[in-house]
């Protein structure tokens, strides 16, 4: 009887234009229904990354959104309220090569209508200011850019464990340089707490925030660490993207962001494989739980013990596997500020 040869058979790589129109399917149409807000969302974040990663959109890619296109103008009659979204997502369409002018003409009635004095937050503020002035709508806020240059320069806010300040830092940046098409002209104070809030983002094995982190710098005009980029770089090539008709309660912003990073870092990015369904973007979990065994170790000493990271490292070596210790270890490497961080995140200071 003659051997039996089995071949495997590996999937064609997609080219670029497969690849993208594919991804827009399945966050156009498969994730979620067009009227969900985390509709806007998703599209929202998914053309964004392309839009600022000087990325150009297939034509297939494009005619998955010619039906938003052509009634989004009604859409933003009905639902003012979600007009950042609806502004975003046309002006990347338009920028990306979608063909028309319908993205002035949103600006245009949103300034009208005065949309942005609805908003309280600085940072939305500043995101408006933005999609307007992408058709000459508006004019800068000088006091709001003070203080929003004000908030990213406390330093000290970001030694410590906030997702939602850390994520406001690197939107700020984000806007202040137009996503990397102008000087932002931010302090030492703010590159300083990009570098504190980057580091809890690597303690934590956060690479959503820390991919962001890493892309802020870099339209800072600094240079991220390298032990950060490889790791964000790790974490995207551990990811599964497949077919799964479940609610999409996953890690896609990770992926996205991960991608979006090798993108501002001139790497090819999505080069996966995909097919035009609703896909889960899932990695494995692996997680040493760093942050929270520190902060607990912390927490139980005598407040005149926590700022000393020598005796701390010290009695953490007794305490954590060899894997947590050796990351630990990566990120005081990586940080040469660490001891200056260290003492701000120990919140070893009286009240």
């Amino acid at each position: 009887m003659g051997k039996v040869i089995t071949l495997d058979f590996k999937p064609a790589r997609q080219d670029t234009g497969q690849a993208q129109s594919a991804l827009a399917q399945c966050f156009a149409r498969h994730r979620r229904i067009g009227d969900d807000v985390f509709w806007l969302k998703e599209n929202a974040e998914f053309l964004n990354i392309h839009q600022t990663g000087s990325a150009t959109l297939s034509a297939e890619a494009l005619e998955t959104y010619e039906g938003f296109y052509r009634d989004v103008e009604a859409r933003l009659r009905f639902f003012p309220q979600y007009y950042r979204f609806l502004l975003s997502i046309t002006l990347d369409l338009e920028d990306l090569g979608m063909e028309g002018q319908t993205g002035e003409a949103l600006c245009a009635y949103a300034a009208r209508k005065r949309l942005a004095d609805a908003e309280l937050s600085d940072l939305q503020r500043a995101e408006a200011e933005r999609l307007l002035a992408r058709r000459g709508f508006g004019a800068p806020d000088m006091a709001l850019t003070e203080r929003l240059q004000r908030f990213i320069s406390h330093s000290e806010t970001f030694a410590l464990p906030n997702k939602k300040a850390a994520y406001e830092l690197t939107h700020i940046i984000f806007y202040l340089s137009d996503y990397g098409r102008r000087n932002p002209r931010v302090s030492r104070a703010a590159l300083r707490s990009l570098m504190y809030a980057g580091t809890l983002a690597f303690i934590d094995e956060n690479a959503d925030l820390l991919a962001e982190i890493c892309v802020a710098l870099r339209f800072a005009g600094a240079d991220a660490p390298q032990a950060w980029e490889a790791w964000v770089a790790g974490i995207e090539a551990q990811y599964s993207v497949q077919p799964d008709r479940r609610a999409p309660l996953d890690d896609y912003h990770e992926y996205l962001v991960c991608n979006w990073h090798r993108m501002i870092a001139g790497q090819a990015a999505f080069t996966g494989s995909y097919e035009p369904a609703r896909l889960r973007f899932t990695r494995p979990r692996g997680h040493y739980g760093l942050l929270r065994a520190i902060s607990e170790y912390l927490y139980n000493l005598p407040q005149e013990k926590r700022g000393d990271w020598g005796s701390v490292r010290a009695a953490l070596e007794t305490v954590l596997a060899p894997e947590a210790m050796a990351h630990l270890a990566d990120a005081e490497r990586v940080m040469p500020e660490f001891e200056a961080f260290f003492e701000g995140f120990a919140r070893g200071e009286a009240v």
